[in-house]
């Protein structure tokens, strides 16, 4: 159900609220310290990992994420359908942090959720910016304004009060450069030049970090070892042991959602990914090029980003050998425009349509052939399918590709 609140009055209601929720829970943010990750892709990513690795090197850390927030060792699943909550959450969040002897959190910071001041009274004490591709594009007004958006987090970040500032950003990104001319007392640039020689599959991510130490990361693919980068650079930044940072990279569990495998004993491969751009989705489709590749996808939300539509279906033609194009997150939108908005970027292959997307999944495990790879895109960990109405569907891609297999059965 869309808002009728003007998107203005919107913006400054979450900006007074962060602030009032700020003095109301003490400050919390002052008693942590908090680093913010942000950026088109990635950020779920390198937001577990540094809590991994906060972790191992003895802190007690908090971590507020698109997947679920944990305080220490205990976490909920986030159910909010939206990465930075309102109504003052993060005060709250970081309140229970606080009183829960933590010392650090990590918090994704969306594009969105900075426009709407959701971050307000969050001071930082470190910001990690991973890259920037189309995303958002008709609801921030353009690329330059959704760049505008990211960027606003930098000056957030020179407007803290914490000392020293950190601002860990991808050089190898055209708007790297303009994160790290961020005013802050520590400034650290990741690239893949700095990992050389390095090498990546779907079995994982391996590298010499600065012509020194091998890693070899158990996740998945050349988008995953860059975003091992940003964790790396900052962890050294911060000044924990490069030995503590390789063990808990090294003993990485698959992130949920983010390439994460379904393993039934089936002979084929089956991979849920939250991939939902055109580039998200290019770089999971060449990270398991070298197989027969089976493609659930759709186009991430009803009545927003149309443009990606037909690109989604021409990335899928390039790399799939089958493509079904099923449900996401319609809302009031009809499911079969969008389907048919996705099926105009093919040109030489014919995608299968299958709105219901149990039936979807179901089919392209039935298409599965010993050795393939069955892609299941565009939700990760989403908790519901939105329907018209505001209507939500309780939904996981991984309970029901496990369920139809063993239908099939694998268990």
């Amino acid at each position: 159900m869309r808002s009728f609140i003007p998107t203005a009055a919107l913006n400054w209601y979450h900006f007074a609220i962060a602030h009032i929720s700020a003095l109301l829970y003490g400050r919390p943010s002052r008693k942590l310290f908090v680093i913010g990750i942000t950026g088109t892709k990635g950020k779920s990513t390198v937001s577990e990992l540094l809590h991994r690795v906060l972790q191992t090197a003895g802190h007690k850390t908090a971590l507020c994420s698109t997947i679920h927030f944990c305080i220490g060792e205990e976490c909920e699943p986030n159910l909010f359908k939206m990465t930075m909550p309102g109504r003052g959450f993060l005060q709250q969040f970081l309140y229970r942090a606080v009183q829960a002897g933590c010392t650090h959190a990590v918090i994704e910071m969306t594009s969105e959720g900075a426009v709407q001041h959701r971050h307000a009274g969050v001071e930082l004490d470190a910001l990690v910016f991973t890259n920037l591709a189309p995303e958002h594009i008709e609801s921030h007004g353009g690329m330059e304004k959704y760049a505008a958006a990211k960027l606003s987090l930098a000056r957030h970040l020179e407007r803290s009060r914490k000392r020293p500032r950190y601002v860990v950003a991808n050089a190898d990104d055209p708007y790297g450069a303009q994160f790290l001319e961020t005013k802050v007392e520590k400034r650290a640039p990741f690239s893949l030049s700095m990992a050389e020689p390095y090498a990546a599959d779907e079995r994982s991510a391996r590298f010499v970090w600065r012509r020194g130490e091998l890693f070899s990361v158990p996740l998945a693919g050349l988008f995953n070892l860059k975003n091992v980068l940003a964790v790396v650079t900052l962890g050294e930044a911060m000044g924990i042991p490069l030995s503590t940072i390789k063990r808990s990279l090294e003993h990485a569990a698959p992130i949920a959602g983010r390439a994460e495998p379904v393993e039934r004993g089936q002979p084929f491969a089956v991979v849920v990914d939250y991939a939902h751009t055109p580039d998200s989705l290019r770089a999971l489709l060449e990270t398991y090029q070298h197989r027969r590749i089976v493609c659930v996808m759709g186009a991430m939300g009803g009545g927003r980003d149309r443009w990606k539509w037909p690109e989604l279906g021409r990335v899928a033609e390039e790399f799939a050998d089958i493509s079904i194009i099923t449900t996401e997150d319609p809302y009031d939108e009809d499911p079969m425009i969008i389907a048919k908005g996705v099926a105009e970027g093919f040109v030489k292959k014919s995608p299968i349509i299958l709105l219901d997307r149990r039936a979807a999944i179901r089919e392209a495990l039935r298409e599965a052939k010993k050795g393939d790879v069955v892609l299941i895109t565009g939700k990760g960990t989403d908790p519901y399918i939105m329907r018209a109405g505001g209507v939500k569907e309780p939904w996981s891609d991984l309970v029901v590709a496990g369920e139809e297999l063993k239908k099939l059965g694998y268990h």
